[in-house]
């Protein structure tokens, strides 16, 4: 038989899943089988167009901005509500300020707003997601997966975005201990950490001379990812053949962070 990564009868939730990287995942979850909820923030037409071309009996889109603790919970139980459970969370959704801030010029307002975006709704979105879960049980073996998208950033670092790099170090540590604490319930936890990619957050700097040239330098394949690169390894992770796989960092970055 041949060998199939289908996530059939699952329901998953991904965060900013109108475009990029989000969008790629939405529509590679759905072809796998499964029904998947997204949030957006402001990209409505693009949210609606997904939704159209994916098919609102497999995919659903809400408005939700996850910027803190408050709003995760609504959009757990919206999943649930229209799909019927939850059994994967992808966290994909994120902040990246694209101008360069020297920490000693950093505002107190670029750092709150990042790590309220960035890693505060990550939180909780976990937590809620965790609960239900949780309530559900296992089924085939599991009773959930979790992928937290982290970045290159989060291992290395990366100079005047400090604030960036903090939230994706955090993410990294986060899956570590939580890993450890839900293998017992079935539920994995794991995530990907991507290298530059071809997405609207990341169009300014691989446009501009100045910052192209240095950041193709570093990759050792000689190019940046695209989203669709990205949410295959995050499928794979929330399928049976990563049935031994928790607490992981997968690394897709091209051979720029090479970590073992």
């Amino acid at each position: 038989m041949p060998v199939t990564l289908s996530l059939a009868g699952k329901v998953a939730l991904i965060t900013g899943g109108s475009r990029g990287i989000g969008a790629a995942a939405v529509r590679l979850f759905a072809q796998a089988g499964a029904r998947v909820m997204f949030n957006y923030e402001r990209a409505r037409d693009h949210a609606q167009a997904l939704v159209r071309e994916v098919g609102a009996e497999h995919c659903a889109a809400l408005a939700c901005n996850l910027s803190g603790t408050e709003t995760a919970a609504e959009l757990v139980a919206a999943t649930v509500k229209r799909f019927g459970r939850l059994d994967i969370l992808v966290a994909n959704h994120g902040i990246w300020p694209p101008q360069d801030a020297p920490i000693e010029k950093m505002s107190d307002a670029q750092w709150s707003k990042t790590i309220a975006v960035n890693l505060d709704s990550v939180f909780a979105l976990v937590k809620h997601s965790v609960m239900h879960m949780k309530k559900q049980g296992r089924t085939g073996g599991a009773a959930g997966h979790i992928v937290l998208i982290s970045s290159t950033a989060g291992q290395r670092g990366e100079a005047f975005h400090c604030d960036y790099a903090a939230t994706k170090g955090a993410l990294i540590s986060m899956v570590k201990g939580l890993s450890s604490e839900l293998a017992g319930d079935g539920i994995y936890v794991n995530c990907v950490a991507p290298g530059w990619v071809d997405t609207d957050m990341s169009a300014a700097a691989l446009r501009d001379p100045k910052t192209r040239a240095p950041i193709f330098a570093k990759i050792p394949l000689g190019r940046v990812g695209t989203p669709q690169e990205i949410a295959a390894p995050v499928l794979f992770l929330c399928t049976e053949h990563a049935g031994f796989i928790t607490g992981e960092v997968f690394n897709v970055n091209g051979g720029a962070v090479l970590v073992g």
